[in-house]
């Protein structure tokens, strides 16, 4: 499964009759190379990446979007908030070993956060973990007071010491997923490009528009990003141009194209961008940093 696109060209190219278009059809706007923050952390933005259905690429895109964003000299965190704990193991970190981990954040004020953060393999990239433990907090949560508000007082303690914060959450839209969606600034939709996951795509965006009129209305839709796309399929394609119909401008200029690399990667416990920097998804998620820094000035 290959991809020609190259990292130096995908955003600023011009053909004899035109802008380049991408893979959504779409002429490729430019963005400039991004420069690192002027000033340290003031108070990071916090980004949930959230879509109901498993398997749609939530945890890589958490992991390489966090890896990118560190590149241009952010300070990053990762939040692990799916009990499967896919993105603790995609850096390095063994969730069965974990003696404390997010589950602990939640239901107890008797941990620091910052005992609990561990450093990834990149400079810049943090990561709080999360282990099985995890999905007894959904359950536990519901008799307390401000449930869905409990994730939020967490990244408090901590978000005056990063730039972006990324939660990667569980593919549900139960509580734990409602605590990621107010306390987060944006929202960033994964989408696989396959019928089945294009079905749940409304059904989120109601749950998004619930917890915008009752629990956070500062929240937005960043974009909807196009994953495991494959231009030789028709299927791909169609999926592609019916969202791009339907949203336009929310969705993502960057598609990331179906790799083997990226299941390598979580054998290997780092990013793409580390191991196999000149890859094309290497490329594709510097790009997506790219576009996503567009989108929020100042962060």
């Amino acid at each position: 499964m290959t991809d020609t696109t190259t990292d130096t060209a995908l955003f600023d190219l011009e053909t004899d009759s035109g802008p380049e278009l991408g893979a959504t059809g779409r002429p490729l706007p430019y963005l400039p190379e991004p420069q690192p923050p002027t000033d340290g952390p003031t108070r990071a933005l916090i980004i949930a990446l959230c879509n109901q259905k498993g398997g749609v690429g939530k945890t890589t895109t958490t992991i390489n979007l966090g890896a990118a964003l560190a590149e241009t000299g952010r300070r990053v965190l990762l939040v692990d908030f799916d009990p499967q704990g896919s993105l603790s193991v995609g850096l390095g970190v063994n969730p069965h070993t974990l003696d404390t981990s997010i589950y602990n954040l939640l239901l107890t004020r008797d941990h620091d956060v910052h005992d609990i953060i561990t450093q990834s393999v990149v400079d810049g990239l943090d990561v709080l973990p999360a282990n099985i433990d995890l999905s007894a907090a959904e359950v536990q949560l519901v008799s307390e007071v401000a449930r869905e508000q409990t994730l939020k007082r967490v990244l408090a303690q901590v978000r005056d010491e990063y730039d972006i914060i990324l939660i990667d959450c569980a593919p549900s839209l139960g509580l734990l997923t409602v605590n990621a969606l107010t306390a987060a600034d944006r929202v960033i939709m994964p989408l696989e490009c396959e019928f089945f996951a294009l079905r749940g795509l409304a059904l989120l965006h109601d749950t998004i528009g619930k917890v915008q009129d009752r629990l956070n209305p500062e929240l937005q839709i960043l974009g909807i990003l196009g994953t495991m796309y494959d231009a030789r399929t028709l299927h791909s394609r169609e999926v592609l141009d019916t969202v791009v119909q339907a949203f336009d401008d929310k969705v993502f200029h960057t598609v990331i194209r179906r790799t083997i690399k990226f299941p390598e990667t979580t054998v290997a416990g780092e990013p793409i961008t580390t191991y196999a920097s000149t890859s094309p998804g290497a490329a594709a998620y510097r790009m997506l940093a790219r576009e996503v820094l567009h989108r929020c000035p100042g962060a």
